[in-house]
């Protein structure tokens, strides 16, 4: 089984010029649970002057369906963030720490160290607290302002934060650059450094690579997979940011292929115009334009 995290409620609509109200955002929570979505990153905890589409994150941890079979993920980048996701009464939350030095000041106004430690520190009291944390390492395969990023680095990064108490490693392309052979690389890399260290990975399909590295890392035995309905999204501080893989096109991907998802292909499709509604635009997503498989029709006798 494929665990698919649906990012649309956050990476989705993050770098969106139309700002949902919160209740269109629960519908789209509602929705993603309906088409079987089990782990959703719901909101961030961001100053809202930075990314004024996650404003409300409070009021929509508030709304949002509980439900023992799904997990709520806040993503954070400080302890202020971690606070707050903490009082909205989050599942998981997701630590985010560029790995290079340009993004992180960039992004984070910090220091990538600096941040790598305060990751350290917020995944040490999560677990003390019982709060799954995950840490996704951004700008893993190739940064806007540094170019090349050494695998190393990002290995090292990794193995400090799994050491700190996190439950879980992400690694990001979070201005699409990545190609398989890269994924390949990282893969391995962390998997002889965490054997024990579940890995996930978030990939951007801005230069129409991330559907073939999902199945690079696929094949590698990866089994959590970010993706965002519709194919929406993308992060506000990285040039030129284009989209997320689609939710409905990977999991047609990953079910032809034999491999199963416990999503709802149609209602996901459903969900991607109710989400090209609210947005008033076509989203990025194929699969809702071309269809699934074709049903082959027997020719009537004559």
């Amino acid at each position: 089984m494929i665990d698919v995290i649906e990012v649309s409620p956050r990476d989705g609509l993050q770098n969106e010029s139309v700002l949902l109200p919160t209740a269109a955002k629960v519908e789209l929570i509602q929705r993603a649970v309906a088409a079987g979505a089990r782990r959703i990153e719901a909101v961030s905890f961001v100053r809202a002057d930075a990314v004024p589409a996650m404003a409300d994150a409070e009021a929509v941890m508030a709304a949002v369906p509980r439900s023992d079979r799904v997990s709520y993920i806040g993503l954070v980048l400080n302890r202020r963030g971690f606070t707050r996701a903490q009082a909205a009464a989050v599942d998981e939350i997701n630590v985010v720490v560029p790995v290079t030095e340009t993004f992180a000041r960039r992004n984070q106004n910090a220091a990538a160290e600096d941040l790598l430690e305060m990751a350290e520190q917020v995944a040490a009291d999560a677990a003390s607290i019982g709060l799954p944390c995950s840490v996704t390492l951004a700008v893993a395969f190739g940064c806007p302002f540094e170019g090349e990023v050494d695998p190393a680095r990002v290995v090292a990064f990794g193995v400090r934060a799994a050491r700190a108490g996190a439950v879980e490693v992400a690694i990001a392309d979070t201005i699409g650059v990545g190609v398989p052979v890269q994924v390949r690389r990282l893969v391995s890399d962390l998997r002889a450094e965490l054997p024990q260290t579940p890995l996930r990975v978030h990939f951007h399909n801005t230069r129409n690579t991330g559907y073939a590295n999902a199945m690079a890392a696929v094949d590698l035995g990866v089994t959590r997979l970010d993706a965002s309905i519709g194919g929406v999204g993308g992060c506000p501080f990285a040039p030129n940011a284009t989209g997320n893989i689609a939710t409905e096109d990977l999991v047609y991907l990953l079910e032809r292929s034999g491999l199963a998802t416990g999503l709802d292909m149609q209602a996901l499709v459903e969900t991607a115009g109710f989400l090209g509604d609210a947005l008033g635009r076509q989203v990025p997503a194929l699969l809702p334009r071309a269809g699934g498989f074709p049903v082959v029709r027997s020719a009537s006798p004559v």
